[in-house]
């Protein structure tokens, strides 16, 4: 008999992987930029090297994994939605049917650690691993869906992420241009 919670502990290790790989390529940049603009070396005279690094390392860390673990979040709000909304399923089948897609996300944080030093590859293996788990979580629902219940879902991920990411760009692009226009050049 197979254990249901073997694999409880994959999305909290999926998190982990891909916030430590950003967070090592984020700290190779920041260590360039640092030392580039000259304050690297009036960091050295308060911290060694290594206790710079770590800092680093251990504040980036914090601040993908609560990304990751927010993102987790809505990712979970938004897939139980679509199951509430679309889904001939009320005894919650379908939820025990997609448990086991946290191990593509595993997987996928797991080849992020091989590709450290591009953030183009870990956002790839990201989206992919993405992609992958949104086909795994649609084959495994579409028993318990109808037609129009699989293209409601479909549809209602897609305008639902859209909507969030776009209108997380258009802040930060609002936000940009706000910040340039106030500086006095």
């Amino acid at each position: 008999m197979k254990n249901p919670y073997l694999t409880s502990y994959f999305p909290l290790l999926s998190i982990i992987m891909f916030s430590l790989s950003l967070s090592v390529r984020t700290e190779i940049e920041l260590i360039s930029i640092l030392k580039n603009t000259g304050i690297y070396e009036g960091m050295l005279e308060f911290f060694s090297e290594t206790g710079i690094k770590l800092s680093l390392l251990a504040l980036l860390m914090v601040l993908f994994f609560m990304v990751f673990a927010a993102m987790k979040l809505i990712a979970d709000t938004i897939n139980e939605l679509s199951l509430l909304f679309f889904s001939k399923d009320h005894e919650g089948e379908s939820l025990k049917l997609i448990r086991n897609g946290a191990s593509i996300y595993f997987a996928g944080g797991v080849v992020s650690l091989f590709s450290i030093y591009s953030f183009i590859g870990i956002g790839a293996i990201f989206a992919f691993a993405t992609l992958v788990y949104f086909i795994y979580f649609v084959y495994r629902i579409s028993p318990n869906l109808t037609m129009a219940g699989v293209f409601g879902t479909v549809f209602f991920q897609v305008i639902l992420w859209c909507t969030l990411v776009l209108g997380i760009i258009y802040l930060a692009v609002k936000v940009y241009n706000s910040i340039m226009a106030s500086l006095p050049i």
